[in-house]
């Protein structure tokens, strides 16, 4: 097992701890199996070896592998946890574990014959880990790694650490929390580099590359992690790959099932099953009125990119009340709220509506309800029910 061992010793070695993502504090990290799901480049691997560096201090007893390492060429995954387990292993980290054809059967083998070992694991967001071959819903905990929320951006790229706020804080407070935000620095430029460049913590090995990185991950995502999941063959990546490109250059995008499958020589049933299978892996969201099914062939009233960088990405110019929308629909799913389609405005959430759009945005379409807020791009402090867009990026 020396190449793992030189592996991890490698990988640690570039390890820092100035910044940690939301949700390590959230984890339980004493659960015996725990997978952490997300999109490519949200920092799952970093979060990962922050906690064995960092928090364990790198214990004899703990080892990290990710599950395309050459070594799996000829081992098993089983076979390297009990190996290690007889060396006195503890704790086992795996990496991308959806590229191991049979993880879900070795994973519960793992977790059944060697009960003294904890198993940590990572996989693609796209990843149905209780609907694997084994059953493994009594086992796992998992947790789900969003992309940075303006907050976490704004600690990562300017070093100014902000609470987290809640959407009750918002809708009764929130010019005190502006005007705190305001005095250390003035977020609507901020916000709109965010917006563009700001999702993945990847935007600090370059803003000028982004961009192409971006671009890079969409295709990693459909070429290679819906290829292991969904197998993908690349004709279907293809497709799957230019029915995201139609939908990004309508968005939010209402779908026509029929004109979509006639334009793209796919079966309706085909349709559905790609839209659903680009929300798992995070490249979509959905929305749909509230109490509608969310079966993978009912339709969605619309389809949102998940979130705003990847407009930039996909299109040269997009459209800024797209934009607004994205963002504040990504906040709000990221947080763990279940939004719908509301008859009035444009989101509707617990026992809020709220209604996107400008700094000239009225409360025509939404005053007769009784908990809306008007969210409002291009200010920095609010009034009455109008708040600031920005600040629905302080959510986590």
């Amino acid at each position: 097992m020396e190449a793992l061992f030189e592996f991890q010793y490698s990988i640690l070695r570039n390890v820092k701890n100035e910044f940690r993502r939301y949700l390590h504090e959230q984890i339980n990290w004493n659960q015996r199996m725990i997978a952490i799901k997300g999109p490519r480049g949200a920092g799952k691997t970093t979060l990962m070896l922050q906690y064995l560096k960092y928090d364990l201090g790198l214990p004899e007893t703990a080892l990290y592998i990710t599950a395309d390492h050459t070594w799996f060429y000829n081992h098993t995954l089983l076979e390297t946890a009990s190996d290690w387990y007889k060396q006195g292993g503890k704790i086992l980290i795996i990496d991308e574990v959806h590229k191991y054809k049979n993880w879900s059967v070795e994973l519960k083998n793992i977790y059944d014959g060697l009960p003294d070992m904890q198993i940590i694991f990572s996989a693609s967001s796209a990843l149905d880990i209780y609907r694997g071959e084994a059953d493994l819903s009594r086992r796992v905990v998992s947790y789900l790694l969003a992309g940075l929320s303006f907050r976490e951006y704004l600690l990562f790229s300017t070093n100014v650490n902000f609470d987290p706020i809640t959407i009750d804080d918002i809708y009764t407070n929130h010019r005190s929390f502006s005007q705190a935000i305001n005095e250390k620095l003035r977020p609507l430029p901020v916000f709109r580099k965010y917006t563009e460049v700001g999702y993945l913590p990847i935007f600090i090995e370059g803003e000028d590359s982004y961009l192409l990185k971006l671009n890079q991950v969409i295709n990693t995502i459909v070429d290679t992690d819906l290829a292991y999941i969904a197998a993908y063959n690349s004709g279907t990546a293809n497709k799957v790959k230019k029915l995201l490109a139609v939908i990004a250059e309508s968005v939010p995008f209402k779908p026509n099932i029929a004109a979509l499958a006639r334009k793209l020589d796919i079966s309706r049933d085909s349709i559905y099953q790609y839209i659903y299978q680009l929300k798992d892996a995070r490249l979509l969201n959905t929305l749909s009125s509230a109490g509608k099914g969310v079966s993978t062939l009912q339709k969605p009233d619309k389809i949102y990119l998940e979130n705003t960088n990847l407009a930039f990405a996909l299109r040269n110019k997009p459209d800024i009340g797209n934009i607004r929308e994205t963002f504040v629909f990504n906040q709000l799913y990221n947080v763990g709220f279940e939004v719908s389609s509301p008859e009035a405005g444009d989101f509707a959430f617990k026992d809020y509506t709220l209604e996107i759009g400008g700094k000239n945005k009225t409360k025509s379409q939404v005053k007769h309800l009784e908990n809306y807020l008007i969210v409002s791009d291009d200010i920095e402090v609010g009034a009455g029910n109008k708040v600031p867009i920005w600040l629905f990026g302080f959510l986590y």
